[in-house]
């Protein structure tokens, strides 16, 4: 007889869309995932040398599509803009902007979703916020029917001061790979924690979630495309999975639905132990790695520390994805 769960289990967001069967970071990947059933899309974004916002991952073009050099050197519009670059993957897509992903969000069928939205550390606060705050005010009703469902995901202290003053009406991630960075510079300014998987792993990371839990912070964790990954983000009792593979993560969530005990049972726990990178060391070197990179582009994180920084864990409960 299957097993009625009273387990909850974490919400689908498409990580770029459905990023796995189609272009990442395009309108048609992002529509995908909301077919797929996915309650939230994650997605980045640059601003154009014509302060445009796009939807982009690299600060540079060529990965992904046909178009060459970085974001910020290109204007959008007019001969050779990024508007007439297209994805190299098929079906070949254009580049979205923000404003055209928001309107796509703004459709009635699609009222229901949320949106995490990668702040880039090559990105200029100020001025990025502001473009982004103006596209949101333009639409009827945002105060009530956009902005709860905005998320702003930072990966730099510089950002937070920034987002407050033009965006406060958005809650606001830490994004990263480092409990220790999280606890440092993000605790009080954020109300979501966007971790990597293998960040959680550690003896750190089991500490880090049990402190989010008893302060009610939410996590999301990325980018869980493996079924084993996806059983055991479940154990720790994430609130998101963000994964490439929607449909794959909707299946197995509906049939942990019906028999949780029945499925969880034949994802082991073993690769927690075989694989390299989910180990301390390895992750405590990832982290210094990753911190070097980002102060490289955006300064260091301590000329941005706050004096609620310093103050000890803890904080009042919250329902930041309610």
């Amino acid at each position: 007889m299957s097993n009625i769960v009273t387990h909850v289990l974490p919400e689908c967001w498409g990580h770029r869309g459905a990023s796995a069967a189609f272009p990442e970071n395009t309108l048609t990947s992002f529509e995908a995932a909301i077919r797929d059933g996915a309650e939230g899309i994650e997605t980045d974004v640059h601003v154009s040398l014509d302060d445009v916002v796009v939807m982009f991952h690299d600060p540079s073009l060529e990965r992904t599509t046909d178009g060459k050099g970085l974001i910020r050197d290109n204007n959008w519009y007019g001969d050779g803009g990024m508007e007439h670059a297209r994805t190299t993957k098929t079906p070949k897509q254009p580049i979205p902007t923000f404003a055209e992903t928001v309107a796509l969000l703004m459709k009635p069928e699609n009222q229901h979703v949320r949106i995490d939205v990668d702040v880039k550390p090559e990105n200029d606060p100020p001025r990025l916020f502001a473009l982004m705050d103006k596209i949101i005010r333009a639409h009827d009703d945002w105060e009530t029917l956009l902005a709860p469902r905005i998320i702003l995901g930072l990966w730099h202290p510089r950002f937070i001061g920034p987002a407050k003053t033009h965006m406060p009406y958005c809650r606001r991630s830490y994004i990263g790979d480092s409990p220790s960075l999280a606890r440092q510079y993000f605790w009080h300014a954020c109300e979501i924690f966007s971790m990597s998987f293998p960040s959680l792993s550690t003896i750190d990371g089991i500490k880090f979630r049990r402190e989010c839990k008893a302060a009610g912070k939410n996590m999301m964790v990325w980018t869980v495309n493996e079924p084993a990954q996806m059983m055991e983000a479940v154990r720790w009792g994430v609130d998101v999975i963000l994964t490439d593979r929607t449909k794959a993560w909707l299946a197995m969530r509906a049939a942990l639905a019906e028999d949780y005990d029945t499925v969880s049972s034949r994802y082991k726990r073993t690769f927690l132990w075989t694989t390299p990178s989910y180990y301390s060391a390895v992750q405590y070197a990832m982290m210094l790695n990753s911190k070097r990179q980002l102060e490289r582009v955006a300064g260091s994180f301590d000329a941005h520390r706050t004096w609620q920084d310093e103050a000890p864990l803890g904080a009042v409960p919250s329902k930041a994805l309610a």
